[in-house]
């Protein structure tokens, strides 16, 4: 595999592994994301599941979790 980057093919990350966790009733348009072995997170758009990939690394993710939890996304609602 070439090295993991921000923008890469998520097609190049494999099949396996992507969950839907914040799967919705909206046709199918999920965010779906991927533990990597080192530890970062692969974020991708299902519907383009060959598109780029969005590379955060676990601590950006946690924040990002805790904000989200703690209400600093609500305005996208």
């Amino acid at each position: 595999m070439h090295e993991i980057h921000n923008g890469m093919p998520a097609g190049d990350l494999g099949a396996d592994g992507w969950e839907k966790p914040w799967s919705g009733p909206n046709g199918g348009s999920c965010v779906e994301t991927k533990k990597l072995d080192d530890g970062r997170v692969a974020v991708r758009q299902s519907t383009d599941a060959s598109g780029p990939a969005l590379i955060c690394s676990d601590d950006a993710m946690a924040s990002f979790v805790e904000g989200a939890k703690n209400g600093l996304a609500d305005f996208l609602l």
